[in-house]
């Protein structure tokens, strides 16, 4: 046969493929902790010595009171590559959806990316609240309060003792659902999609660096043996005695240490990793405790994260809070 060639006209310029329009990838802001003090000595927090810079354009960054501290707003921001969500990782939970309470292989589902909502923490003397729609298409929107993982470091199929070192830092959210649409699919066996995946489906408050949450905790360096895994069960150990709350205009409706948790949140990255790669960018819901029910228009909703104890300043994670607004039209 004969060979056939190929010869390019290197007179012709070189076609680029052009986007046809920018698609911004979502990001979340990183707040980290700080001593109280004067408002004339709040600044923003910088990288490279250099001041960040709001989208309005303003240096300065506001910082956010609480009793014993406060939070300032960094100028990083966490780029949402997916969102993973883990179903029935509560027993009590379990039983009230009528699931199986004992343990069998956790199951996934994701939400798009675009859900996310950031609850930004609003200053002491402001009465406003970040807005979620009422969605359409639904008479049963439900509240499930979650803690919330980000991850930082690719991995695939990673060990349990490995997990914690792939995340960056913590939030809690809202993973709101359509419940009649769930139950619907769940009998007609279809996916959950339309019930978990709608627009402002995901509020979520601002995540806070893995090194402010575990900062007062003093670890102790073993060296690098192999099988000597302190830091991960001192830092899993810490999150299991953290409480997380749930409440509807002023009323608890959830509350749970993480330590109820069916997996932990390093079985959950480890089951995960199993069957995608984990990559930096992606955040998962770890599951919700019982206690879910409908929310309706102007219900204010309220997720916080801390220690019953009263340590690291009551709470360790900046709380998420919103009010169910209007459906949009």
């Amino acid at each position: 046969k004969t060979p056939f060639y190929f010869q390019q006209d290197t007179n012709q310029p070189t076609i680029m493929n052009k986007l046809l329009f920018n698609i911004p990838r979502p990001t979340v802001p990183v707040f980290v902790r700080n001593a109280p003090r004067t408002t004339a000595d709040t600044t923003a927090l910088s990288v490279g010595g250099k001041p960040s810079e709001d989208e309005s354009g303003k240096p300065p960054i506001e910082e956010i009171q609480s009793t014993s501290s406060s939070w300032v707003k960094s100028d990083l921001v966490f780029p949402v590559r997916r969102i993973y969500c883990v179903g029935r990782n509560y027993r009590e939970h379990a039983i009230e959806m009528g699931g199986d309470p004992d343990r069998e292989p956790p199951f996934f589902f994701q939400k798009p990316p675009d859900s996310i909502v950031v609850c930004s923490p609003q200053h002491p003397s402001s009465t406003s609240s970040t807005s979620i729609p009422y969605p359409p298409k639904t008479s049963s929107l439900h509240y499930e309060g979650e803690l919330i993982v980000a991850i930082s470091k690719d991995g695939f199929q990673i060990p349990v003792h490995n997990a914690m070192d792939h995340i960056y830092g913590y939030s809690i959210g809202c993973d709101l659902t359509r419940r009649d649409l769930q139950s619907d699919a769940k009998q007609k066996g279809r996916p959950w999609d339309a019930a978990k995946g709608f627009d402002f489906s995901c509020p979520l408050s601002p995540i806070v660096p893995q090194e402010e949450v575990f900062k007062s905790l003093p670890l102790v360096n073993h060296g690098d043996d192999e099988n000597n895994h302190d830091r991960d069960d001192t830092h899993e150990e810490k999150l299991k005695k953290m409480q997380l709350i749930l409440k509807v205009n002023g009323s608890i409706r959830q509350q749970s240490s993480i330590g109820c948790m069916i997996y932990s949140v390093s079985e959950i990255i480890s089951h995960l990793s199993e069957l995608f790669r984990l990559q930096a960018g992606d955040l998962i819901l770890t599951g919700t405790p019982a206690g879910v029910s409908e929310v309706n228009v102007g219900d204010r909703v309220s997720i916080s994260c801390g220690s019953s104890s009263g340590g690291i300043d009551g709470n360790f994670l900046m709380p998420c809070e919103f009010v169910i607004g209007p459906q949009n039209h």
